[in-house]
């Protein structure tokens, strides 16, 4: 008996200090960090719709080839950004607006290679360098390959 009294006593403390921390904690601005991410994220594709026109306008590249070489461009200026001290300012106000894009893919691969340097290049930065991207891409690749296999079945029983 004295264990579950323990064990009660326990759980109501836990509780009261739960309620306590909630009600005193800071309530986050979420109207304000909504329309941020919102304005942040378009006009990152802004940028990426015009540089995507002017691949297409002045370097004469059909649409394919410049959606390609755009979304090299963001990943560059994203990871440039990111090695400058500058997109984590963007991300701190942006929040979601500034993650959601590939730029920041691009982010989320520099970041720990940045972080990890000191280290070396082979233990540091190699061993870092998709810590927080590698899930992305295992999951990524592996619901691609899922899918794909769907659909090549799926177009061989309704051929």
């Amino acid at each position: 008996m004295p264990n579950q009294n323990n064990s009660n006593n326990q759980q109501n403390q836990d509780k009261k200090y739960k309620d306590y921390v909630e009600q005193i904690s800071p309530k986050p601005p979420y109207i304000k960090n909504y329309i941020m991410a919102f304005i942040v994220g378009g006009i990152i594709c802004m940028i990426g719709q015009g540089i995507n026109d002017s691949y297409m306008n002045f370097a004469g590249l059909d649409k394919q080839t410049a959606a390609t070489c755009t979304s090299i461009t963001l990943i560059f200026i994203g990871a440039l950004l990111t090695g400058l001290g500058v997109y984590d300012l963007i991300g701190k106000r942006a929040g979601a607006g500034s993650i959601i894009p590939i730029t920041g893919f691009a982010n989320s691969i520099v970041s720990p290679a940045m972080e990890f340097k000191r280290e070396g290049y082979v233990l540091g930065v190699g061993a870092n360098l998709f810590k927080i991207a590698g899930p992305v891409l295992v999951y990524g690749i592996g619901s691609s390959i899922l899918f794909g296999l769907v659909y090549y079945i799926v177009q061989i029983i309704f051929k």
